[in-house]
């Protein structure tokens, strides 16, 4: 919208590349509209996916090794390590969505501003 508002002429121009034949104008902005707006949903459900996997297996390894503490004692300490080596793996990962976010967004908003 910001770069509708500031810079129609430029915000326009990524709607359709040079030299485009003209009876293709109509489905070619179209199809760069509908691309606009998925972008935003697209990353959303990316990192609601990355963040929804990583804590529902936290979540199933940390309640396999509540039920094997009562059962089987080392059984419980490699799961708790293999626990404690996801979470760091998780933390990895934060990070990398992080900047994977940051870049995406600021990417997404040099493209239309």
């Amino acid at each position: 919208i910001m770069g509708f508002r500031s810079k129609i002429k430029n915000a326009l121009a990524h709607f359709l590349p040079q030299g485009t034949p003209t009876p293709l104008i109509p489905m070619l902005v179209i199809i760069e509209t509908i691309s606009l707006l998925i972008q935003p949903m697209a990353l959303a459900v990316r990192l609601t996916a990355n963040i929804t996997a990583g804590h529902l297996l936290m979540h199933l390894i940390g309640s396999a090794t509540l039920a094997m503490s009562t059962i089987n004692l080392p059984s419980t300490l490699i799961i708790f390590t293999i626990l404690i080596l996801l979470t760091i793996l998780e933390i990895a990962v934060a990070l990398i969505q992080a900047y994977v976010f940051t870049l995406l967004v600021s990417l997404y908003l040099h493209d239309n501003t």
